[in-house]
Formats: C-alpha cells, structure tokens, sequence
C-alpha cells in the first residue's frame, strides 16, 4: 500500500475511534455536565437525542456528497464540522448552546462515516479492500468501547470540556491530511430532495418529542399523530420521486428490512444501557461512584462488546447468521436478568458479569446486521441501502433514549433493564425469519 493510501486510512481510522468514543464518552460526563450547566432531564435526553436525531437525519445525505463532492472531501468537511463543534460545547456556558453542539457533531458524523468508508474502499486495492474496512470497522468498535472510561477518567481528571477538546486537538490533524490528499472529485450531481428531507425531518422529531411527552397525554397523541401524517406523506412523496432520497422499495427485501429492524432494537438496547447506567451509577441514590469508577465498572461491558464483535464474522460462517442473531438477543435477555438482580441488593458481583453478558449480546447482533443487510441488495444499491440502515440506527438510539428515560423515572436502573430485555424478546422474533444466504 502506498504512503498516500496509508495516510487516507489513517486519517479515516482515527476519525472513526474518535466518532465511536465520543458516542458513548459523553455518556460518563453527562452527570458533570448536568451539574455545571444546570440541565433539567428534557436537556440531558436531548443532549444526547439530538446528536443522534442529526445524525439519522443527514446520514442519507452523507452518500450523496460522496458522490457528488469527492469521498475525501466530504470526509474532511464532515470532521472539520465535527471538531468545530466540539469546541462550541467546550465552550458552552449553558444547555442550549451544548445542545446545539451535539446537533451539528451529529452533521458532522453523517458526513464523516459514509465518506470515510468510501474513501477507504477506494484508495484500497482489491487484495486489501477487505483487510482495511475490518480496520475501519473495528476503529469504530474500538471507540466505542473505551468511550465510557475515557471519558470518566478525563471527566475526572481535567474535566468534562476536556472530553471535547480532544475531538478538536485530533479531528483537524486528520481532517488536514484528506484535504492535502483529496483524490478523486467525484462526478455524480443528482438535485437534492428537500421536500423528502423536511418530512423526514418533522417525523424524527415529532416521533420522538411524542414518545418524551407521554406524561401529557393530549400532546403526546398530537405529536404522534403528527409523525404518522408525515410518514405517509414521506411514502408518498418518495414513491413518486427519482432518486428518492429515502427507497421504501428496499424494505420489500426481507433480510434487508428485518436488518434494519434490528440495527433499530439494539441501538436503542445500548444507548439506553449506557447512558442511565452512567446515571445510576454516579448518582448518591445509585453506586454513588466517580466518573472513573463509573468508567471502570462498565468495561466488561466495553471489553465484551469490542471482542464479540470481532469474532461475529467467524461465528456467521461456523453456525449460520440466523443462530447469532438469535443467540445474541438471548444472551442479552440473560444478561439484562442479571443486572436487573443484582439492583435488588447483590452488589457489583452480580452486576459486572451481568453487563458482560450484556456486551456479547449487543455485539453479536449488531455486528451481524450491516452484512446482513448489504448481502440482500444488489452492487448499485449498498450506497443508498447503507444510509438507510445507519439512518434507522440512529433514529433507534434516539428512541432508546427517549423511551429508556421513561423507564428510569418510573423504576430507576431496573426500569431500563427491563425495557432492555423486553427488546431482546422481540429480537429474537424479528430475528428468525431472515433467510441465509
């Protein structure tokens, strides 16, 4: 491989680990944060939701400026927003401008993940296209299983802007090396579609604002209601246009849309886990711990999520997709028991293993569900399918956070465990009719 080639995948690696840490880095500073900013619980979810919520939203637009702008470019662009970004929170003084922040970190992450991941299939040669988007793949994972003890020790030891900072102090160095190495500047310049892209954006929202106003009835009704009128008319809408921005003609694929379905599930499974375990941990009603500690105790979760995912592809091959899937959404049943029991009064001996049972069962089917998906559809249609699939991921980590946050308030820790486990039933479900292939 060329030093140009190693520079892009390295530029491209780097930026994935940071993506994949700051994901779940910020989970263990959002008690300092709440406490530094004076957020009420609406502002920490949406701390959270609204990176989420912006990355699903500009995720389908990622591909297209790909393709439009150049893979490196876009690429670059998106880490130059996100770092930018970073710095906004590090400097925000209360919780609407750290709102903001997030929103435009999860732009920039829409932009960076599908334009990385081109630019790295591309400067690859085909003997070592594989090898290198395992690379990518796995710096990702990487990141977002130090995320949660990264960011309790720097929380801890510097502060939670620091957290921030670090995207910024390596962000731009990356971003620098694509923009000195452009490559290629892409060719295909298909018209946007707004009007697609506004009802998307008002059923995310509506969608998920209708979930967090359950508490008022009459509001939750409208906004739900509200999200259901632009579903419709976002079907509609795209049926009739060419591209569409969104191709509902991809869910008529079975394994394609039940992958979708549960990239959905076991984002929403994880987010919920991380963030009100962090809650519950470092709270004086919970473990009363510190970031650090809080960091600490979640690594057999990290640790088992990052190696379960490692061996996923071996696994599919030795006993079948299918049985992964399934196995996995088990284990994460299993492992939701056990934290739930150990929140009745048996302590970290109970609970750590409980989590690292939890790691291995959100592992094996999220690793499992973009091969599964991808497989069903045909070479000129992985772009377009790959958006969609990061789109319902993230949309489903938002909701996770959303619903998660009802749970916490009605019964704590134990709450989310059971809406957790109560997932990985209906996994299981969706899970046994995809064929193999």
């Amino acid at each position: 491989m060329s030093s140009d080639r190693r520079l892009v995948l390295a530029a491209c690696c780097l930026t994935m680990l940071l993506i994949g840490e700051n994901s779940t880095a910020v989970m263990a500073a959002l008690p300092a944060m709440t406490s530094r900013l004076g957020l009420g619980p609406g502002e920490v979810e949406w701390l959270v939701n609204a990176y989420l919520l912006a990355s699903a939203l500009f995720i389908v637009l990622g591909g297209e400026a790909a393709d439009r702008f150049g893979a490196r470019r876009s690429s670059a662009a998106g880490m130059v927003l996100f770092a930018s970004a970073s710095l906004a929170i590090a400097l925000a003084g209360d919780g609407m401008v750290a709102v903001a922040g997030r929103a435009l970190q999860g732009v920039g992450a829409a932009l960076a993940v599908p334009g990385t991941l081109a630019a790295v299939s591309q400067a690859s040669p085909d003997a070592d296209r594989g090898r290198a988007i395992g690379a990518w793949t796995g710096f990702l994972m990487l990141g977002f299983s130090i995320g949660p003890l990264v960011g309790g020790a720097v929380t801890h030891a510097a502060g939670w802007r620091v957290v921030f900072l670090i995207n910024l102090a390596l962000m731009v160095p990356a971003a620098a090396a694509l923009f000195l190495n452009p490559g290629a500047a892409g060719g295909r310049a298909n018209p946007i579609d707004g009007l697609g892209l506004g009802l998307l954006v008002v059923f995310m929202t509506t969608l998920v604002e209708g979930l967090r106003s359950v508490g008022a009835p009459l509001a939750a009704i409208g906004l739900i209601g509200a999200a259901a009128i632009a579903l419709i008319a976002l079907i509609q809408v795209e049926t009739r246009t060419v591209p569409p921005l969104v191709d509902f003609g991809l869910f008529r694929i079975r394994n394609f849309a039940l992958a979708c379905a549960l990239a959905f599930l076991f984002m929403a499974d994880i987010m919920g886990v991380l963030l009100y375990f962090n809650l519950f941990a470092q709270s004086s009603k919970g473990l009363g711990q510190t970031p650090v500690e809080a960091g600490l105790s979640l690594m057999p979760l990290s640790a088992s999520l990052f190696g379960f995912a490692r061996v996923t592809p071996w696994l599919a091959s030795a006993i079948g997709a299918r049985r992964v899937l399934v196995g996995g959404a088990l284990l994460l049943a299993v492992g939701c028991a056990l934290a739930w029991v150990s929140t009745r009064g048996l302590g970290l001996a109970v609970l750590l293993p409980g989590l690292a049972v939890v790691g291995a069962g959100i592992a094996l089917p999220y690793a499992s569900a973009p091969r599964i998906a991808l497989a069903a559809l045909s070479p000129k249609e992985t772009g377009k399918g790959s958006g969609m699939l990061n789109a319902c991921s993230f949309l489903g980590g938002a909701v996770g956070v959303t619903v998660g946050g009802i749970a916490f308030g009605l019964a704590g820790f134990a709450g989310v465990l059971t809406m957790v486990g109560l997932s990985a039933c209906l996994s299981v479900v969706v899970a046994l009719p995809i064929a193999e292939r």
